[in-house]
């Protein structure tokens, strides 16, 4: 296959129409006018990205794939332009914890996934050597709350946990994911609107938990990452400890970047969330961080829920946005507004998840998988139709800069035209250890 005349984005070079051979699922040369070669696409006035990689998203399969399943889930991120994701262990049932429950996910998600997958493990109270169980099978690395779930069968780690913890997972080589909010910071609603929801949970109980977090990682040795981080303080905590020489990063979500907490007065519990959407100042200071280079990549957090769920007022309604579809073209849309170039934007969901993670992916080059997204930037274009199980975006029919119109992976067209291919196509990635950071 040869993808022709697009303009091929790459990081650090300024972005080239040409065109990209694709053989054995491959990319094969990256050049002007390569010679034809069996099938040919035409990307002329399209952008040429890498394939996305959500490394921050829920299927809850097995277990409760009436909240989202791998077939649904991983078509919305086909049709998003994403070719890979990684997989949270909550909140399936039962939560990704141990060698059992990685082996059932593992052939749920084989069995339908459309684009390819990793999978985080979890870190709850418990037999430490369960960890060497998810280790053994090929885990991306553990994930752990530092404060209530909202689900039974997935507890928080207290300091005690989390810290033994990440000296097992610095022992493994696999880094330590943390959802940073500190429970004694946390306020007991006073009140069920959006207003109540967003003042129980402060942005200081989030910093707090970070810094926690930090002297934790730094004490064990253990590498860091902070998912979601919704305040400049809270990635300015991070770059603080990176520059002494904590391994740690964090990344931020499209919806911190894209929405500020006046929108829940439109939006509803649709955009509930924890941490919750910040002030409009804050999602100036995010864009600020991460024009800088301090938010190491960006994920959708997709954590959808039967809309039932999402009934009856902010104190009852889950809080979990769905947003896989809309990612890569909300972050260039954004980023693009604020004059930022495609090629770093990209990054943020290409390379920069590969290399953190140790996924070969995210790469336009020879020899590495041909996961291409082709993007449109030219003109504004509404959300189209959406994949996920339930289709209840906050994003839904917004406006866009950018649009999806075609996603490959390894060379095989899984989204076009609106239509995401039948069949499972997805394999399960393992981290390469050499290849972090």
């Amino acid at each position: 296959m040869i993808v022709r005349g697009g303009t091929v984005v790459l990081p650090g070079v300024v972005p080239v129409q040409a065109d990209v051979a694709i053989e054995d699922g491959a990319i094969a040369a990256i050049g002007p006018e390569l010679e034809p070669s069996g099938e040919e696409v035409d990307a002329r006035g399209l952008h040429v990205l890498p394939g996305a990689i959500d490394a921050h998203v829920h299927f809850n399969e097995p277990g409760r794939s009436d909240w989202e399943g791998w077939a649904t889930g991983t078509a919305a991120l086909a049709a998003g332009g994403a070719t890979a994701c990684v997989e949270m262990p909550l909140n399936a049932h039962p939560p990704t914890v141990d060698g059992a429950a990685f082996d059932a996910k593992a052939a749920a998600a084989g069995a339908a996934a459309k684009v390819d997958f990793a999978l985080w493990g979890g870190l709850v109270p418990g037999p430490l050597e369960r960890m060497d169980e998810l280790a053994e099978r090929g885990v991306a690395g553990f994930k752990a709350f530092m404060c209530d779930t909202g689900i039974d069968d997935f507890a928080a780690a207290d300091d005690d946990v989390l810290g033994a913890g990440m000296e097992r997972a610095a022992a493994l080589g696999l880094p330590m994911l943390v959802h940073a909010e500190r429970p004694s910071e946390l306020r007991a609603m006073d009140g069920e609107d959006w207003r109540a929801w967003v003042a129980s949970r402060p942005p200081g109980a989030e910093l707090a938990a970070i810094e926690r977090a930090l002297e934790l990682a730094e004490a064990a040795g253990c590498s860091l990452h902070v998912v979601h981080v919704s305040t400049g303080a809270g990635v300015a905590a991070v770059a603080e400890a990176r520059a002494r020489g904590v391994d740690a990063t964090c990344e931020t979500c499209p919806h911190y970047l894209a929405l500020a907490e006046d929108d829940l007065e439109l939006l509803g519990t649709l955009a509930k969330c924890a941490p919750p959407l910040r002030p409009a100042e804050e999602v100036d200071a995010l864009w600020r961080e991460l024009a800088r280079g301090r938010i190491a990549l960006v994920a959708s957090d997709h954590s959808p829920c039967p809309p039932a769920m999402k009934e009856g007022g902010f104190a009852r309604a889950w809080g979990g946005i769905a947003g896989a579809q809309a990612t890569l073209a909300l972050l260039l849309h954004e980023g693009m507004a604020r004059g930022l170039p495609p090629a770093p934007l990209a990054e943020l969901v290409t390379g920069a998840p590969a290399r953190r993670f140790g996924l070969r992916k995210g790469r336009l080059e020879p020899g590495a998988d041909a996961d291409l997204a082709l993007v449109d930037l030219r003109g504004e274009h509404p959300l189209g139709e959406l994949h996920d199980r339930h289709r209840a975006n906050p994003f839904a029919g917004r406006v866009l800069r950018a649009r999806v119109v075609r996603t490959l992976l390894r060379g095989r067209t899984v989204y076009s035209g609106g239509r995401v291919a039948p069949g499972a196509h997805g394999r399960l990635l393992t981290p390469d250890r050499g290849r972090r950071p």
